[in-house]
């Protein structure tokens, strides 16, 4: 299983960018979809997730980044709104999967990519 994420990039406070990760491989089904970002200095933190309908923020995002999925197409996508300085990290999208080699669910993550805001 492979994640492949996209989407990261440069942008002034205020802009806005929209990250796409696209899960692939050997899957069954997978639950949690998700992103996490992780600024120099700091623990990597959750930004959005989606599970079973359901979503999540952190306090720091809510009302400017929305999660969606395309199941069909097992891809996240993250969009970022209204960003800040504070934003500025690398984004890793995950998946929490059922392969179907094995029989077990894992959580797999993606390489990671670079969101900076400048003000």
């Amino acid at each position: 299983v492979q994640l492949q994420a996209s989407g990261g990039g440069s942008v002034q406070a205020g802009g806005s960018l929209r990250l796409s990760c696209a899960a692939s491989g050997s899957i069954f089904s997978i639950n949690a979809m998700g992103w996490y970002r992780q600024a120099p200095g700091k623990q990597r933190e959750l930004v959005a997730q989606s599970s079973g309908g359901n979503t999540n923020y952190a306090d720091s995002v809510k009302g400017r980044f929305t999660i969606s999925r395309d199941n069909a197409k097992n891809t996240v996508y993250l969009q970022m709104s209204s960003l800040k300085p504070e934003d500025t990290a690398v984004y890793y999208c995950y998946a929490f999967v059922l392969a179907v080699v094995g029989g077990r669910w894992n959580h797999y993550w993606g390489q990671g990519t670079q969101v900076t805001v400048s003000s």
